[in-house]
């Protein structure tokens, strides 16, 4: 495992997986907010999220919508946590659902923290610089595999 990186090295990875196009942009816009260095990729539904897992690499972070379409959240975490190599992921469910059910699914899949979407743009940000804090700045993330060399 190694520390986080530091500001002056290259943005964190992140990948917004949610079949919301207005949620993709006030996400991107809230962790703009928090200054943190970070990419954001969206990704509209479960299926491409894991296609792009296999072909582009690990992120430092995805946030998990639940209801995307194609193959929801819990199928996308379920095969993510079920996989060796994806793994160590850190994965965050964000999700418009507060069901004791979808919660308890979600941590028992292996998820490392489920987050009700807030219904403000000032709470959103909130909760951007928390991930930011927390994420990025406190906990140390797992080293990334090479997926380029993976399948040389």
């Amino acid at each position: 495992m190694k520390k986080g990186k530091k500001i002056s090295e290259e943005p964190f990875q992140i990948i917004h997986a949610d079949d919301d196009e207005d949620d993709n942009i006030l996400i991107a816009d809230a962790f703009k907010e928090t200054g943190l260095n970070a990419t954001i990729t969206w990704i509209e539904d479960g299926e491409k999220l894991l296609e792009h897992l296999s072909k582009k690499g690990h992120p430092d972070l995805i946030l998990l919508d639940l209801n995307m379409p194609k193959k929801d959240g819990i199928e996308a975490l379920r095969e993510i946590k079920s996989d060796a190599a994806m793994r160590p992921i850190p994965i965050i469910a964000m999700t418009t659902s507060a069901s004791k059910d979808d919660i308890a699914e979600c941590y028992n899949l292996g998820v490392n923290s489920y987050v009700k979407k807030p219904e403000s743009y000032d709470r959103l940000i909130e909760i951007a610089h928390v991930i930011s804090k927390y994420w990025f700045n406190a906990v140390s993330l797992p080293e990334k595999p090479d997926i380029l060399q993976q399948t040389n």
